[in-house]
């Protein structure tokens, strides 16, 4: 079948930059793409992030190989982006947001949903500010219904991260769930030092304390009451070798970085058969690729409260954001397709 493909550049500015151990996220740009068949129409987002995926300039000469492509039909298009991450979720978004339309689904249901899915939990994300900066934007959380907030560590020493937690879990209790995401920051003994104290905080889930390739340490810091999850270690490695080294419990899923929500579904499907639990989260996306991960957590059996609640951080965005975030869920479009609507306005 002959494809049209198009894309477009589109930049969104933060309300306040995210801080994380990698550095400040102040904007967000990248490219909107639309494929038609002539009859129904999807959309896909490619939005790079250095560190994670592609750059721009490997992003737009990827997206150009596929609109070249177009003419020979959906395998080669996706041929073309086949080794860029963010280029492929934006063509393979496209292509399933096109057969979920010409479908009449939900997107979610064609990545194996096979019952309605009508919300899943959310986490809120707290970008790796000062203590009273934290406390504040986790109260704030707290009083939106969020029961599970993300907090980014990593920049100042270990010592401050626990007290900036502490403080935390000082002002809103013991019934909110904490979990700490340390970028891949710290050194084994920072880790292990600082897990002593996260468990005594209740913290539930510590993301990527050590680098990617550091697997031998991630094992050996599991089993102290805190669950160890990968992130930037599942782009590195992959589920195979993560699962033989023991080096996980909770597995972070990134559709943007791991080439599509296509490719996410199968990498969930793969940690299921090794007992583990699934996280979803995005790389702080426009609308197009934020709703597309909503519905891939839809997709995902037991699928834990994920890290997809970030349009309020976008000052400007793409078009209405479908998803609304109700008492720490995400309400899940039911309409054909991803769900997004007047994307792409003509100039």
């Amino acid at each position: 079948m002959k494809l049209d493909v198009q894309y477009r550049a589109f930049s969104c500015r933060l309300t306040r930059p995210l801080r994380t151990a990698n550095g400040d996220i102040e904007e967000r740009s990248g490219f909107l793409i639309r494929i038609s068949d002539g009859t129904d129409t999807g959309y896909g987002e490619a939005t790079p992030l250095a560190g994670w995926t592609e750059s721009t300039d490997a992003c737009r000469a990827a997206l150009d190989d596929a609109v070249d492509a177009a003419s020979n039909g959906q395998s080669a298009v996706l041929d073309a982006v086949d080794d860029t991450a963010a280029a492929r979720h934006g063509i393979s978004l496209a292509l399933g947001d096109l057969a979920a339309t010409r479908d009449a689904n939900p997107l979610y249901r064609d990545l194996g949903a096979l019952e309605r899915v009508p919300r899943i939990p959310v986490n809120a994300t707290i970008g790796d500010g000062s203590p009273s900066e934290t406390v504040d934007a986790v109260e704030r959380a707290v009083d939106d219904g969020f029961s599970c907030c993300k907090l980014k560590v990593g920049r100042d020493e270990v010592d401050e991260d626990i007290d900036r937690i502490r403080r935390v879990r000082d002002a809103v209790g013991p019934d909110v769930d904490l979990r700490v995401d340390a970028n891949g920051a710290w050194t084994f003994d920072e880790a292990e030092r600082a897990l002593d104290e996260l468990d005594d905080l209740g913290v539930s889930i510590l993301e990527q304390p050590l680098p990617a390739g550091a697997l031998s340490g991630l094992a050996e810091l599991r089993g102290n009451g805190v669950a160890i999850a990968v992130d930037e270690g599942l782009l590195e490695h992959g589920v195979d070798a993560i699962e033989s080294a023991q080096a996980a419990d909770v597995y972070v899923l990134k559709p943007m970085a791991l080439g599509g929500v296509d490719v996410a579904r199968r990498v969930a499907a793969w940690v299921a058969e090794s007992n583990r639990s699934a996280i979803v989260t995005t790389t702080i996306d426009a609308v197009v690729a934020r709703t597309a991960a909503v519905h891939l957590a839809a997709a995902i059996p037991n699928v834990l409260a994920s890290g997809v609640a970030t349009g309020d951080r976008l000052a400007d965005d793409l078009a209405r954001d479908p998803v609304f975030i109700d008492g720490g869920t995400a309400v899940i479009p039911q309409t054909k397709g991803l769900g997004v609507e007047n994307v792409w306005t003509e100039p």
